[in-house]
């Protein structure tokens, strides 16, 4: 049997492998519906927005619970989605809003079935296509292939983050004019951030979120300080930071809460204001990229142009007399 043969044999048992691993897997969860209709005749709404509010926590309420069916599916059978430094994962995926009990088990399980399925994919159009590489190039594939699938989770994870960031970033100054407007009408600081989180939740509905949250925390019966000690871990934003220390050091030393945001609300206000001017600083730098490479060839080649002519003309007409 030669080697084309056993690789030919190779991929199509890897093939039929992966789909029986797929069929096991995915079988069981196809045969459990949630009873949508039973949830929403239950679901009884309060407000004229009520129902949008239900409809969009049913659908993450369903998504949540398919996860969460599977990754216990999958560990039934099994395969452990433990990872070693579970206590960083979750820090990592709580940054970019993954904030599940289960995100850690659904990120090792996207990984690993990346890890496989990316190779398996390539084996599989080599087979439909009938086009086979040498073993080294087959090799070096299947290797960066799996590299993709290892670190490509990794890699959206960061930049969900980094997006959630920014988000928080640029709607933080608002929501601290809405809680300066509340603590000056006579709210304690509690009450605040409940009243600012159902004012915010159309415009800035991340924030909106964190601050629900920091609202049932402390009607859990946490302190304060825990609670927004909570909040700035759960963003890693340091004007989040800033502003829970204000807060915490206000509250401390019975200094003006009002007052210090006030002071705080105007310096996020001009800090925002300096990140557009250094945005709106950086476009006549980032337009002449564009400019150096596309057009300022075209204008080279017309001014060169005539004169690239006229010197060949010239230089035909001196060969002709010569």
């Amino acid at each position: 049997m030669d080697s084309d043969s056993l690789v030919n044999g190779f991929i199509m048992l890897t093939v039929f492998a992966a789909v029986v691993l797929v069929v096991m897997a995915v079988a069981p969860m196809l045969q459990r519906r949630v009873d949508i209709k039973a949830r929403l005749s239950g679901a009884a709404p309060t407000s004229a927005a009520a129902p949008a509010a239900s409809a969009q926590s049913l659908r993450t309420d369903q998504t949540a619970s398919i996860w969460a069916r599977l990754v216990a599916e999958v560990e039934r059978r099994g395969l452990s989605l433990s990872d070693t430094k579970g206590d960083q994962l979750t820090e990592k995926l709580m940054l970019a809003g993954y904030d599940q009990p289960f995100a850690p088990r659904v990120f090792v399980l996207t990984r690993t079935v990346l890890t496989l399925a990316l190779p398996i994919l390539a084996l599989l159009i080599m087979v439909l296509f009938d086009a086979f590489p040498s073993a080294a190039v087959l090799y070096l594939t299947i290797v960066t292939l799996a590299g993709v699938g290892l670190y490509l989770p990794n890699f959206l994870v960061n930049s969900a983050a980094e997006e959630r960031k920014k988000e928080i970033l640029n709607g933080f100054p608002d929501t601290l004019d809405l809680m300066l407007v509340c603590v000056e009408a006579g709210l304690g600081i509690d009450a605040a951030f409940s009243r600012v989180g159902t004012e915010i939740s159309r415009s800035h509905p991340l924030i909106a979120r964190l601050f629900a949250l920091v609202s049932l925390e402390l009607r859990a019966g946490r302190t304060r300080e825990t609670a927004l000690r909570t909040l700035a871990k759960r963003t890693a934003v340091p004007e989040i930071s800033a502003f829970v220390t204000l807060v915490v050091q206000s509250d401390r030393l019975g200094a003006s809460i009002s007052q210090a945001l006030r002071i705080y609300a105007g310096e996020m206000r001009e800090s925002r204001r300096m990140r557009a001017e250094e945005k709106a600083h950086r476009i006549p730098v980032l337009l002449s990229i564009p400019l150096i490479c596309f057009l300022l060839p075209t204008m080279v080649a017309v001014l060169m142009l005539p004169a690239s002519i006229q010197v060949k003309q010239s230089m035909q007409k001196l060969d002709a007399n010569g």
